[in-house]
Order: structure tokens, then sequence, then C-alpha cells
């Protein structure tokens, strides 16, 4: 028998490690604060040593705690990386990706026969979770994230850029071709939300683009989500800034319109993001083949 102290308890040092705090710990294990502190006091006076220096606001680690945190690290990423290949070995074939709502709604939904095409022997699940948690959740194959490309520890991979357009139900333009920003005014603004208050800077940086400082946006509809945006554009409720990829079938089919020739890069980007692991798997190399034959086209 080895003379070890509990994997629970280890388990969660590892996760205070990674927070620096008891409470964000225990709500990231879904335990008591108390609870939480417990353990890893327990596992201090089993290993007796220190493996925290408790401060004011937060916890740093002692040398011990450092080198045990670090090699609890490696060991259960080693085990992660076990128990998803017998998971995998024991579900088949299955893609497992999650993708941002707007993107899977109106980037990757529209080309889904096409994967299936190019992926016939591999079943594929798709999820739209804000936080994919890609790097603890042992199931999950690939993310498709929208950011600055910033995340360590992974394996990164630049899809597209967006390009916002300003855009309409063409219903709202009543025959004009284009518009001033007097017209623009008299329209409801489509805004996305960044956080709970404040918005994205979409509609400043177009607005910048098209000369029309003036405009003020500062009322209008706000949602979380831009797929929402988009659809209440769709409905004749106002206009928005949106990513002309997302937005790409919508133009063809008339559903939307720009309403004026004004085209602007954005300053964040759609990424694939994989695990830093010694070799991809198949399907995911697959997987990011067919994204970078449908990004060409």
């Amino acid at each position: 028998m080895r003379r070890l102290p509990a994997l629970t308890a280890m388990k969660i040092f590892e996760v205070v490690g990674q927070t620096r705090s008891f409470t964000r710990a225990a709500e990231r294990l879904n335990l008591t604060q108390s609870a939480v502190s417990r353990q890893v006091r327990n596992l201090e006076e089993q290993l007796g040593e220190a493996l925290f220096i408790r401060k004011h606001h937060d916890l740093e680690l002692t040398e011990s705690g450092a080198e045990l945190y670090a090699t609890l690290q490696d060991a259960l990423h080693n085990v992660e990386l076990t128990v998803r290949s017998i998971m995998e070995k024991s579900s088949g074939a299955r893609l497992r990706l999650n993708a941002p709502p707007t993107f899977a709604r109106r980037w990757l939904m529209p080309r889904l026969p096409s994967l299936r095409e190019a992926l016939p022997d591999v079943d594929i699940s798709i999820s739209t979770d804000l936080q994919d948690n890609l790097g603890e959740r042992s199931l999950l194959d690939c993310a498709i994230r929208f950011g600055d490309g910033e995340w360590p520890l992974m394996q990164v991979s630049h899809l597209l850029t967006e390009r916002h357009v300003a855009v309409c139900a063409p219903s709202l333009l009543k025959g004009q071709g284009t518009v001033s920003g007097k017209d623009l005014s008299r329209f409801t603004f489509l805004h996305v939300l960044a956080s709970s208050n404040q918005r994205y800077l979409t509609w400043r940086h177009w607005l910048d683009a098209a000369g029309l400082t003036e405009v003020d946006t500062r009322g209008g509809l706000e949602f979380d989500l831009l797929d929402l945006a988009i659809e209440a554009a769709v409905n004749g409720m106002g206009v928005t800034v949106a990513d002309r990829a997302m937005i790409t079938p919508l133009l063809d089919q008339r559903l939307l319109t720009t309403i004026m020739d004004v085209e602007v890069p954005g300053h964040q980007s759609y990424w694939l993001v994989t695990r830093c692991e010694r070799s991809e798997s198949d399907k995911v190399a697959a997987f990011r083949a067919w994204l970078e034959r449908e990004l060409s086209a």
C-alpha cells in the first residue's frame, strides 16, 4: 500500500493552487469554503509542512507547496489524458466541439452537411457553453473561441477575423440606396453586450470609419448575443453592426441589407483551440482540415 494522503485532499489542494483562493476553489468544486480550507489544513498536518502562506486577500504557495503543486498538475494531467483515451474508445468515433452560440448557428450549422460528408465515420457533438473548460473537461476534443488568441497552454490556430458591416431589414430603407447620418438617427440601434453593463464598441468603430461621429447611439435595444441582434434586425426591429461572415446567407437571401458601403475589421477573431498534446487525434486533424477548406473557399 502506498502511504499517500487522501486523493480528495490533493485534488482540492491542486484547485486551490490554481485559484490562489479558498473561496474561488470552493466555487469551482461546489464545496463550502470551510470544507476546502479544512482539507488543505489536514493535508498540511499529514505532511508536516505548510503549503500556503495565508495573506489578507489571497494565498501564496510555499516552496513545498509549489513543489507538490507542480507534481500534482503533471500527474493529474496524465490521468486525464488516459481517462479521456479510454472513454473515447468506449464511445466510438465522436468529435466533441464547443463553439460560441452565434458562430455555431450562423456559420457552422449551414455547413453541417459538408462537415458530415467530410467526416462520414465520425459522430459530432456541438455545445455552446460560454466557458468551454477545454483544459479540464475530459470529453471535449476542441473548441472554437472568440478573442485575441491568448490562451496559455493551448494550441491555437487563427480561423477568421471579424469584418463589421451595418445592416437592417430591406423594408426599413423604403427604397433608399444609402443613408446619411441624419437618416441613421431615426433607426433603433441594436447593440451587443460585452458584459452585463457594457456594450461592445462595434457601433462606435463603424460610425468613426463611416465619418458619422455625430450620431448618438446611446439609446436602442441591447442583447447578450450577436445572434439575437441579428435576428432582431431580420425582423425589422432596427439596425445593427454584425460580422459579415455570420450574415452572408441573410445578405444573399435579401433578408438583410447593408446601409452603407463601409466595412471595418474587427479587433478580435475566431480561433480553433486544442490541447497541447503529443499528437493530434485523427478526428481533430480531419476537422481542422475541413475548417481550412471551408475558410479558403
